[in-house]
């Protein structure tokens, strides 16, 4: 199998289905597949070959639906290219993965233009709207007439994408994934999720990011769902998709369902149809999870907790483990081995904590061009995640924190989510991220940065004071700094080296 048959056979068996709903365009089966042949019949007459890699640097949209399975449909390799990235970040990924043509939205058109500048390997531009710069080439001007599918053989072994991380502890690594771990990915989502033809799937956090394009968008056109994509999440506008359209699916990050819980007057909107709310991509606090929760009712969570280079593969906890293991990451998904091991490789006992790895289909190829960082998170067959975790006598796996973000305060570990937990249940608080700060005694001093809810003021006794009740004295904030966002990645993980960057000068003596 590769990717695109299932598109294929969609548009034979339900050719007038709807497909996709962007907007007001609306395409059928048929319609999403003739547009899908145009873009990959053009890429095969201007030479693109099985495993040459195309960029997109695209926004949600019909278009990039379109453009990432037509480079599939011509044996191209998919390299997404996060949007919100500057021409200097996008030239190196552009350059990194060896990219011959990019797509870009038309907004793009400097920063794609400046980003290609001086790269030879880059032969074409294209761009999707109505005008253009120098040396580009409008998608309209670039799509072929012929809406038939091209005749390219692609194996399920053949690589069909390559996902760059978001850097976060130096330049980004491209992760590939051939199209039987993305296939692997896809049908683990659809097992655990119970998805069907008939589901009304939204489409709000980046495409361009693994979980929303491998666990939602590629099964949804698996099974022949209608999808609904948005360019950007704005709570009310969801809150309306979902009554208008009647929505059963959808995956949020845990800032999206804060924002929803924000929305004055949400009452108004009918959310009886979603059956299946995903949440993931960062740590749900447990109060945020418990008001979302009665939002939408409580039968209808899933946890997702994978990373990039899984596929995203890892641990997810159903509806019905959210009665006696809330706050836990879940237990291996389908076809995964999870275990959570010291130092030496050895697994830990309950209770203790460990690094998280795993072992699955849809574990990466690797790091592209990077034998050696590759063979410092496989190991055996087995993906270093990076992630600290503790595991229970059943199996199920409770991630505590990054290996990077623990805090070391006077020899004490201290987990940051485990204190960000505790604050987001302060009624005041609308977002809190835990870091640690330098401290000449100590080594390292917690500290916490606060987004107040709209109109509330923080006091930081009385914080501190209400920490008291739940942590030991060691775990609970000395400082607090406050914010009016914090700084995410396009996953909506909170950058903590920034905020560590930021706040490293207020060093305590």
């Amino acid at each position: 199998m590769n990717l695109f048959e299932a598109l294929e056979r969609n548009t034979k068996y339900n050719p007038d289905k709807k497909a996709i709903i962007f907007g007001e365009s609306v395409y059928t089966y048929r319609q999403y597949n003739e547009q899908v042949n145009r873009i990959a019949n053009a890429l095969v007459s201007y030479g693109v070959k099985r495993g040459d890699k195309i960029a997109l640097m695209m926004k949600n949209s019909d278009v990039f639906c379109f453009v990432y399975y037509g480079i599939l449909k011509a044996g191209g390799v998919a390299v997404p290219v996060n949007f919100r990235l500057t021409a200097k970040e996008a030239s190196y990924i552009l350059d990194d993965s060896d990219s011959m043509i990019v797509f870009a939205d038309e907004d793009l058109t400097d920063v794609i233009q400046k980003a290609s500048d001086g790269n030879d390997k880059i032969r074409l531009q294209v761009i999707a709207g109505s005008s253009k710069k120098e040396n580009q080439l409008l998608l309209s001007e670039f799509q072929s007439s012929s809406v038939q599918n091209p005749l390219i053989q692609v194996l399920e072994s053949d690589d069909a994408e390559i996902l760059y991380t978001s850097g976060t502890t130096g330049l980004p690594k491209g992760v590939v994934l051939d199209h039987h771990r993305v296939l692997h990915v896809a049908l683990g989502t659809i097992i655990m999720f119970k998805m069907g033809p008939e589901d009304q799937l939204l489409h709000l956090a980046p495409l361009f990011h693994c979980a929303q394009l491998n666990l939602f968008l590629v099964p949804g056109t698996m099974l022949g769902c209608t999808q609904i994509v948005r360019q950007e999440f704005h709570p009310v506008q969801t809150l309306k998709d979902i009554d208008q359209h009647k929505i059963s699916l959808f995956f949020g990050v845990p800032t999206m369902f804060n924002f929803l819980l924000q929305v004055p007057n949400r009452e108004q909107y009918d959310l009886s149809s979603v059956k299946r709310c995903g949440y993931g991509a960062a740590p749900m606090p447990t109060a945020l999870l418990r008001q979302a929760m009665e939002m939408f009712g409580t039968d209808q969570f899933f946890n997702m907790c994978g990373q990039t280079e899984g596929g995203p593969g890892g641990v997810y906890l159903l509806p019905e483990e959210h009665k006696t293991k809330f706050g836990a990451s879940g237990r291996a998904s389908f076809g995964t081995d999870a275990r959570v091991v010291d130092d030496n490789g050895e697994d830990v006992k309950p209770g203790e904590v460990g690094e998280f790895i795993i072992r699955c289909e849809s574990v990466m190829k690797g790091y592209y061009k990077k034998p050696e960082e590759t063979a410092k998170i496989l190991k055996n067959g087995w993906l270093y995640t990076g992630d600290l975790a503790s595991i229970d006598e059943d199996g199920f796996l409770t991630l505590v924190d990054r290996k990077k973000d623990m805090i070391i305060s006077g020899g004490e570990n201290v987990y940051s989510t485990e204190v960000e937990h505790v604050l987001y249940k302060h009624p005041d608080i609308l977002e809190a991220a835990v870091i640690g700060v330098p401290h000449e005694v100590w080594g390292e001093t917690v500290a916490a940065v606060i987004v107040p809810k709209p109109g509330k003021r923080i006091d930081e006794e009385e914080l501190k004071q209400y920490c008291r009740q739940e942590l030991a004295g060691y775990k609970i904030p000395r400082i607090y700094y406050q914010m009016d966002q914090l700084p995410r990645n396009a996953s909506g993980k909170i950058l903590k080296y920034q905020l560590r960057e930021t706040y490293k000068s207020a060093a305590v003596k």
